[in-house]
């Protein structure tokens, strides 16, 4: 079990884990990039830091992970347990909270930091003016708001920021301050009281000969430099002279060590520095493969270059003369970081850059709402969310615009009413402000051919102008039929489409026409009267004509009544066979007695009546009168006796002749002639039949005859059936020999 527990190590500063080996490789490999520059005689001496990968906060080489512990650092090599959480030792944490108060973390060995303090005290507020209220630990710490009234650093004033951690700012308040020597005196900050002037002191020193040559400063000014023992220049000879001579030379060799460090001055005592080495000396260059005899103040240097590789071991020293210990690569990095906007600043170095330590401010686009972003993801990190109003101009004719929230491109279009004055009717415009409108442009490129892909269409912003204005307005239309509401740039003489319906001179019709301009002529007439400008009336007259006559009125369309119908009318008599003309009028005019008589043509009526009979009435209207009196002969049903009779007394009374007792004799006779006729006619037929079918049969048995003889046939009989009582014995003889002569040929 314990084998498949991987060993890992938490970051102190970001909490962060990481594999065991992984984080070893890592802090030896950051403490050999760091202390490799140096000589091998420094090497170890020094405690080299180590970074973490993640946060870079910083260890000691004590510090690098060895062995395997649990989150809270109690356990070491904490066993796997599948209740608890991985790398866990499942005691309570008690690690110190951070910040540290006192208490303890009391949850159970967890990762990463521990929750803020959850016990609860009584604390008061910063300035120690409220009552101790009882609260969390974490935020024990807590402010009244009232006003702080600590003393501020200056003595004179109060503190009158609210009540707040830590010490109290400076005081902003300005007064009169001298400085420090006490000749100026200026306006400053209270919070610095002590200020120097730029003058010198200028005070007269002890000795009364010389002045303090300081620049404003406190105390007092001291001795005079001048005053006591002093040595000769080369500090062999000690003079007591007042401090207004100058310490005379000793007259001795100077005997200082010169700045080569190896030979002495030899002048006299002299003041000012000693000359330069002039002796001449066996010189070594300092890479030491070279020699040469030279003054000893000049460095000897050969023109040999060093090809040993630096620290980076990227590029060759090239140090002329070099002693050896190469100095670190001098040259930049210069490789472009992870973050691709700026180049590694260190010097040149093994291994990976480290990452890029900038920040970038990610802002909205007015710059009020920022987030802090690690350089290089400000690419990929959208910009945060700005509750600020959108503060850029309108771009169209308002005063402002509506508001919004701070965006990147253009502002979205203005949806506000135009409110500009129209100029035809002084009306206010309604529609929405249309100053930025997007045209989309058609036909700016048309293609050669079908092979070219269409373009993009394009957008182009532009101002429209007003549309029409939409004000209803009231107008009566030409006709004078109605008002209607009509848009404001549409307002004039109009047509309502209607027609015109007013009564004309001929007092049956009316005007047709649409909807047109009318005048009247006097306002007290009838406002359905028909105007000058309205049409006259062509027709014919359309009254309705008296019941009966089928003529049109001969005037043309009239007022009042039309006169009498003075044409011919031709009219069928009640018989329908002549053809009368009579007035129209008097036929339209007559009761129904008249025009009976009109319609009469004074001849015989033509119809029959139902006996068959014609009537003997003269042209009348409606149904004859059944009064016939033809005579008419009647028979008995066997047509031997006849009578004549009068033909409406037949019809009245229903009159029929009877046959007698010789009519009776008589169709006996008739009917018994006829039964001997049909049994006659009956023989003569089945005697005809008979003959029929005996010359039927007689055909019919010479046909059998002939059948036979032809359906009889010679049979042959085959070879076989003729000569087998032959042809067996002669077969067997056969088979015999053929058997003998196999026997025998095999013997």
């Amino acid at each position: 079990m314990d084998s498949e527990i991987t060993h890992v190590w938490s970051c102190s500063g970001c909490f962060c884990i990481f594999h065991m080996p992984c984080i070893q490789k890592w802090a030896k490999d950051s403490q050999f990039l760091v202390s490799s520059p140096l000589t091998d005689d420094d090497f170890g001496k020094r405690d080299y830091p180590w970074p973490c990968p993640k946060c870079r906060f910083e260890y000691k080489r004590s510090d690098t992970p060895s062995r395997y512990y649990c989150y809270c650092g109690k356990v070491e090599d904490p066993p796997l347990d599948p209740w608890l959480v991985p790398h866990s030792c499942g005691q309570v944490c008690e690690r110190d909270f951070k910040p540290p108060c006192g208490h303890k973390c009391l949850l159970l060995c967890h990762p990463g930091p521990c929750p803020p303090c959850p016990k609860m005290v009584t604390t008061t507020c910063y300035c120690k003016k409220a009552k101790p209220i009882p609260r969390r630990c974490s935020a024990k710490e807590w402010s009244c708001h009232l006003p702080c009234g600590r003393k501020l650093l200056c003595g004179q004033h109060k503190c009158e920021n609210p009540c707040h951690a830590g010490s109290c700012p400076p005081c902003p308040r300005v007064s009169r301050q001298k400085c420090v020597c006490g000749k100026q005196v200026a306006e400053r900050s209270c919070a610095s009281p002590l200020w120097h002037c730029d003058q010198v002191c200028g005070k007269t020193l002890p000795c009364g000969n010389h002045t303090c040559e300081q620049v404003c400063h406190v105390g007092a000014c001291g001795e005079c430099p001048r005053s006591g023992k002093r040595f000769c220049p080369c500090q062999k000879s000690k003079f007591s002279l007042p401090c207004t001579e100058d310490v005379p030379t000793c007259g001795d060799s100077c005997d200082k060590v010169l700045e080569c460090g190896i030979h002495r001055c030899s002048q006299r005592c002299h003041r000012g520095p000693c000359e330069t080495c002039r002796q001449e000396v066996e010189k070594h260059c300092r890479c030491g493969k070279h020699t040469k005899r030279m003054p000893c103040h000049k460095p000897y240097l050969c023109e040999t270059k060093c090809v040993k590789m630096r620290d980076c071991q990227k590029h060759q020293c090239r140090r002329k003369c070099c002693p050896g210990n190469c100095p670190p690569c001098d040259q930049n990095c210069g490789r472009t970081l992870g973050c691709r906007n700026h180049k590694c600043p260190s010097v040149c170095h093994r291994g990976s850059c480290y990452p890029c330590p900038e920040t970038v401010d990610v802002k909205c686009n007015c710059g009020n709402t920022k987030v802090t972003v690690p350089c290089g993801r400000e690419r990929t990190t959208r910009p945060p969310k700005c509750k600020e109003q959108c503060s850029r101009p309108p771009t169209c004719h308002h005063t402002s615009q509506e508001k919004h929230r701070c965006h990147f491109g253009s502002c979205p279009p203005c949806h506000q009413p135009c409110r500009k004055v129209l100029e035809k009717c002084g009306h206010l415009c309604p529609a929405p402000c249309h100053d930025q409108a997007l045209i989309k442009q058609t036909g700016r490129h048309q293609p050669s051919g079908p092979w070219e892909q269409p373009s993009e269409p394009a957008f182009i912003q532009t101002a429209l102008p007003c549309p029409p204005c939409q004000v209803p307005i009231p107008m009566e239309c030409l006709g004078k039929h109605e008002v209607s509401p009509l848009p404001c740039h549409t307002v004039g003489p109009y047509s309502c489409r209607r027609v015109c319906g007013r009564t004309l001179d001929c007092q049956n019709h009316t005007c047709m026409k649409e909807c047109h301009k009318v005048t009247e002529i006097d306002s007290c007439t009838d406002k359905n009267k028909a105007a000058p400008e309205c049409l006259q009336c062509e027709e014919g007259c359309s009254k309705s004509r008296p019941p009966g006559c089928p003529h049109p009125c001969v005037l043309p369309c009239h007022p009042g009544e039309c006169p009498p119908c003075v044409q011919m009318l031709r009219v069928k008599c009640h018989c329908k066979i002549t053809s009368l003309y009579v007035e129209c009028r008097k036929i339209t005019t007559a009761d129904v007695n008249e025009k009976n008589l009109l319609s009469c043509c004074k001849n015989q009526c033509p119809k029959e009546l139902p006996c068959g009979h014609r009537c003997k009435e003269m042209c009348h209207p409606g149904e004859c009168p059944f009064n016939c009196n033809q005579k008419v002969k009647l028979r008995c049903p066997c047509k031997r006796i006849k009578k004549e009779l009068q033909c409406n007394k037949i019809r009245e009374n229903q009159i029929s002749i009877e046959c007698d007792i010789t009519c009776k004799e008589m169709k006996r006779k008739a009917s018994e002639i006829k039964e001997a006729e049909a049994k006659a006619a009956l023989e003569e037929e089945k005697r005809r039949q008979q003959a029929e079918l005996e010359a039927f049969e007689n055909r019919l048995k010479g046909r059998r005859k002939k059948n036979r003889k032809r359906d009889e046939v010679a049979v042959e009989l085959t070879l076989w059936q003729k000569y087998k009582y032959y042809l067996f014995p002669v077969c067997a003889v056969v088979v015999l020999v053929f058997a003998w002569y196999i026997a025998h040929g095999v013997d």
